[in-house]
């Protein structure tokens, strides 16, 4: 099979009927274009050009050969123009996974400033469990995937991709607007003891936060879902811990500071540890400005 870069190297030279204009076009040097025609001249077993005074003509192998050798850059200009619509069309278009809160708060905020200086920016943005959300990142199906971990626990890695912290966010209380603690600027924790609450999970931060105030909470209800926890709360049900972002969001019900050091998580983003998509640079930035 003949070499491409041997053919667009005698294409050149015969566009310019010379070695010293093909060199200075192609950015080499005058022996290395001589070597590379004498290479090919040798694999197709014919003389191409003809070396002389008056400059390189042809060979009737050589005119041959100039024709398929216009075909083959033909296509590659075609396929360079093709790819570069490929990825400016692909550099548009962003995968997101974030859990619940984030998706009710600096994820949107972070994309419609995103969507000012990008107009044509179209973002998928996905709800999923951590392990899974990482999964999708590690196996390219996401970009990035904003994430959360108790500020208490050690500091959580993942394999073959790259953390970013975001920001610490505090956690509130989240209190029926009728319970008797729903008028206080700040409480203390230890008085929801004998209340019945609702988490995410019954061993998560909200767990750890309550045994660290002394008293093991009454998980009634497990739920992930903002909406869910919210009517739970206003109607009466249960009460709970949430964070300070979605705590202004959550008409209809009390959210009284926690008196001491309240739980904490921090939030932070992870992407592929090589490869990263380009707009994912800016997508952190906004988030960290959201936050």
């Amino acid at each position: 099979m003949l070499d491409p870069r041997r053919l667009l190297t005698f294409r050149e030279v015969a566009r310019h009927g010379s070695f010293s204009r093909a060199a200075e076009e192609l950015s080499l040097t005058q022996p290395a274009v001589s070597q590379q025609i004498l290479s090919l001249e040798r694999q197709v077993g014919v003389r191409l050009i003809d070396r002389g005074p008056g400059g390189a003509g042809l060979t009737a192998p050589g005119e041959l050969l100039l024709r398929h050798a216009d075909a083959v850059a033909g296509r590659l200009r075609l396929a360079n123009e093709q790819l570069d619509a490929l990825v400016a069309e692909e550099r548009r278009h962003l995968s997101i996974g974030a859990f619940p809160s984030a998706i009710a708060t600096i994820v949107p905020e972070a994309l419609v400033r995103m969507r000012a200086a990008e107009p044509e920016l179209e973002v998928n943005v996905a709800e999923a469990p951590s392990e899974e959300l990482v999964a999708r990142v590690r196996d390219g199906t996401l970009h990035l995937a904003v994430l959360f971990q108790d500020a208490a626990t050690p500091r959580r890695e993942h394999e073959d991709l790259e953390r970013h912290d975001l920001f610490e966010e505090p956690m509130v209380a989240a209190l029926p607007p009728r319970h008797r603690l729903a008028r206080r600027r700040r409480i203390d924790l230890e008085r929801l003891a004998d209340d019945p609450w609702t988490a995410p999970s019954r061993d998560g931060l909200i767990h750890r936060a309550c045994v660290a105030a002394g008293f093991e909470p009454n998980i009634a209800f497990v739920t992930h879902d903002v909406l869910a926890f919210r009517e739970l709360v206003a109607s009466g049900l249960a009460v709970t811990l949430t964070g300070r972002l979605l705590a202004g969001r959550l008409d209809g019900i009390a959210t009284p500071a926690v008196t001491g050091d309240p739980a904490r998580r921090s939030i932070y983003a992870v992407r592929p540890d090589t490869g990263s998509h380009p707009l994912t640079d800016r997508l952190l930035a906004e988030l960290t400005r959201s936050g």
